[in-house]
């Protein structure tokens, strides 16, 4: 088992789906845990009943600077160190890209590309020891999916980020890296109008012959937190039963 008794991880979107899986993971491992969450509180005190430790619940908007100013002040009064970002919460307008707005790019972009530079600004001064970075991207950054034009941009700079910060941290022994999970069924794709056939369409055509859970990116994610991840730096794993390989 991978052992991470002492340290403080911070989980973005932490109180649902695939951050509610890896705040709960990071938990069992031995971490003190603070979840972000939005609006939703009484769904990040359901994930905090199934923590080891009693978490920090940190509202916030991630692409709200004074928010993110906020909860590091929280982080640096409750712990004065940080050892992990996780940074999950995503949002974004799923429309064909003639109907798109500049209202709209700066909604999904800032929530999901520039938080994870926001973050790391004020996680990097916290991580005297070396620290590990994470971003949650998705196959989107790389492939052409209905109505996710702006997502997929998201999630690409998201990676790019990730490249761009791992380079400039990796001698702090700082290490940043993306997780690229496949098809995940869980609130977040509610709100595709194609859900159904996104859905039957992987369970189809995915090796592995089931679809990606939480759990699964969980797993993942906890290996990139640990020692065993030190020479890892600036990459997307990629995490789909194999459905990306397939032609």
């Amino acid at each position: 088992m991978i052992e991470l008794k002492g340290k403080k991880a911070l989980v973005t979107g932490g109180s649902r789906g695939i951050g509610r899986a890896i705040a709960e993971e990071l938990s069992q491992a031995g971490c003190d845990v603070a979840i972000n969450f939005l609006r939703n509180k009484k769904a990040a005190e359901d994930v905090a009943k199934n923590l080891k430790k009693p978490p920090l619940l940190l509202k916030g908007n991630v692409s709200n600077e004074k928010d993110v100013s906020s909860m590091f002040e929280v982080i640096q009064k409750e712990w004065g160190a940080l050892d992990i970002v996780v940074s999950n919460a995503a949002s974004g307008v799923l429309k064909p890209p003639m109907e798109l707005t500049l209202h709209h790019w700066h909604w999904t972009l800032d929530i999901n590309s520039w938080a994870l530079l926001a973050l790391a600004q004020k996680a990097v001064p916290l991580m005297k020891n070396g620290g590990k970075i994470i971003g949650i991207s998705s196959l989107g950054s790389v492939r052409a999916i209905p109505n996710y034009t702006l997502v997929g941009a998201s999630k690409a700079a998201l990676e790019s980020i990730v490249r761009h910060l791992a380079q400039e941290l990796a001698s702090k022994k700082i290490n940043v890296n993306a997780i690229s999970a496949g098809v995940v069924d869980t609130d977040a794709l509610k709100h595709f109008s194609n859900r159904d056939q996104l859905i039957s369409n992987s369970q189809q055509k995915t090796p592995a012959g089931r679809l990606v859970e939480p759990k699964d990116v969980a797993k993942v994610a906890l290996f990139l937190c640990s020692d065993l991840s030190e020479m890892i730096h600036g990459q997307t794993i990629i995490i789909d039963g194999g459905y990306s390989i397939v032609a």
